[in-house]
């Protein structure tokens, strides 16, 4: 990956220094309140990082001298809202309403995080961090990820402060540890999951030395609990280029031990070339499915990390299911539902949410259904089962199989998209004739029961689903041809 064009310090400076004016009315005079209680109160991490690169925040967050217990105090004063979740790990949070508007203006609110100077370091043996409370600034960031997080705002003066050149790094475009990668790392494996996160979402390098640790300690981040990783893993893939955070997991090899279907699909390629690069394939694929999706008030508003997983993922089947055939040909067949099943495994192990992992598991069950398409052939009714398969899932499914086609070949491509297309266009026509997104029988259960004068039962279970399928094969039958339909079922059940 290409680190972005360096920037002078001086011109970051200009830029900061305009964000940051924007920001500092509620910042300074939170800053201001913690002098007078006798306490220090720094801005830090994101929120400076982003005013160098011109981004402004309303979410903001500070450390700071204070106890937990002092900062609570002085934030229940200063906030119109405050919250300890956090206070274990000597965090709280506060909200200060709009000035304009009370509380229903969200857009103006200052949202804070304050938390006291810490550094965090992992038992060995546990997958949670020991916090111990320090005592100054400096030390405090030492203990951050990295340098372009290691940057701070006293306040409230607004005094710059940068002990480990976070803004020489900011400007090359580089992502450094603040203090030896080795005992970074070692304090927190998950800061190398986080490197890989900000390669992602800035487009920065991780520099050499700090690579090299990663690699040599891969292996550290087994120790951090699923849930931790899961979250990196979910801000790297909703990142604006997440191609590049997924080749540091891969390339290091945190992915090995946090997400091993991923490297897997790097199937070593014979010498005839018989099959295409899987892993470089689905990196693409993830690019154009992103491509695709739509803004807030399409139907997958960007980003979507149902779609972004499917698309990553849906070949994790084939390594386990490549055969070389005679004649020189290679196949990998039903690797879509050995993947589907694979994906469901792995997204769990992360602590996925349980609907999270349904939909991306069916997406890559789903996403070779349209090859059987051919040149328009399907009937009617594989078309109503294309649709009733996908379900909510159909506009993420069209993404999914469009994205996946990374031919070379223009002329293959473009049939492929013409072919799908006249499926979109078939499937259009028939939503206007039908109800096609909710199929339903043409009878109810309540209709069969009276048709046929049975209680209900199996027998109402399977009346309905034969009906379906007839609505499936045939298009609504009416309730004259159902109940017909459904008599004659019922009379050759019964002979």
């Amino acid at each position: 990956m290409s680190t972005p064009e360096p920037q002078a310090p001086a011109a970051l400076l200009r830029r900061a220094l305009t964000v940051l004016t924007e920001m500092a009315p509620a910042a300074v005079e939170l800053g201001e309140v913690f002098r007078t209680a006798g306490h220090e109160l720094a801005l830090v991490g994101g929120p400076v990082r982003d005013a160098f690169l011109g981004r402004a925040s309303h979410d903001l967050d500070f450390a700071t001298s204070a106890s937990p217990d002092e900062t609570q105090a002085l934030l229940a004063r200063w906030g119109d809202a405050h919250w300890d979740i956090g206070k274990e790990f000597g965090t709280i949070g506060a909200r200060r309403f709009a000035r304009t508007g009370g509380p229903g203006t969200a857009s103006g609110d200052v949202v804070v995080e304050v938390t006291t100077y810490r550094s965090d370091e992992y038992d060995p043996a546990s997958r949670k961090p020991v916090v111990a409370f320090g005592d100054t600034l400096e030390g405090d960031l030492s203990r951050r990820d990295l340098t372009v997080n290691a940057m701070a705002v006293r306040l409230p003066d607004l005094t710059f402060v940068d002990p480990f050149s976070g803004l020489t790094d900011l400007a090359r475009g580089v992502l450094r540890t603040p203090i030896a990668p080795e005992r970074s790392f070692d304090d927190d494996p998950l800061r190398m999951m986080r490197a890989a996160r900000f390669a992602a979402q800035l487009g920065f390098d991780v520099e050499p030395a700090t690579r090299q640790a990663i690699v040599d300690m891969a292996g550290r981040i087994e120790i951090v609990s699923a849930e931790r990783v899961q979250a990196e893993i979910t801000k790297l893939l909703l990142s604006d280029r997440p191609r590049a955070g997924l080749e540091v997991l891969v390339d290091t090899g945190l992915a090995d031990h946090v997400l091993p279907e991923l490297p897997a699909l790097r199937l070593e390629i014979d010498e005839h070339h018989r099959h295409k690069d899987v892993y470089q394939h689905s990196l693409t694929v993830l690019e154009q499915a992103i491509a695709q999706e739509t803004g807030p008030d399409g139907p997958v508003p960007a980003p979507d990390l149902v779609l972004r997983l499917a698309s990553l993922l849906h070949d994790v089947g084939k390594p386990a299911t490549r055969r070389f055939e005679p004649g020189g040909g290679v196949s990998f067949h039903h690797h879509e539902v050995v993947g589907a099943k694979l994906v469901a495994k792995r997204l769990r192990a992360l602590k996925y949410e349980k609907q999270v992992v349904k939909d991306v598991a069916r997406l890559v069950e789903l996403h070779l259904r349209f090859h059987g398409y051919g040149e328009g052939q399907w009937t009617d009714s594989a078309v109503r089962r294309y649709v009733t398969d996908a379900g909510p899932l159909l506009e993420r499914l069209h993404r999914l199989t469009r994205a996946d086609s990374t031919t070379r070949n223009k002329r293959k491509a473009q049939r492929l998209a013409d072919s799908y297309t006249g499926l979109e266009q078939r499937i259009a026509a028939l939503r206007e004739q039908e109800e096609i997104d909710a199929i339903r029988p043409d009878l109810d259960g309540s209709q069969i029961m009276a048709v046929l004068d049975v209680p209900p039962g199996p027998v109402v279970g399977q009346a309905y689903k034969h009906l379906l399928a007839l609505r499936m094969e045939h298009g609504p039958l009416g309730d004259e041809r159902a109940e017909q339909e459904l008599r004659a079922w019922w009379a050759a059940r019964q002979s």
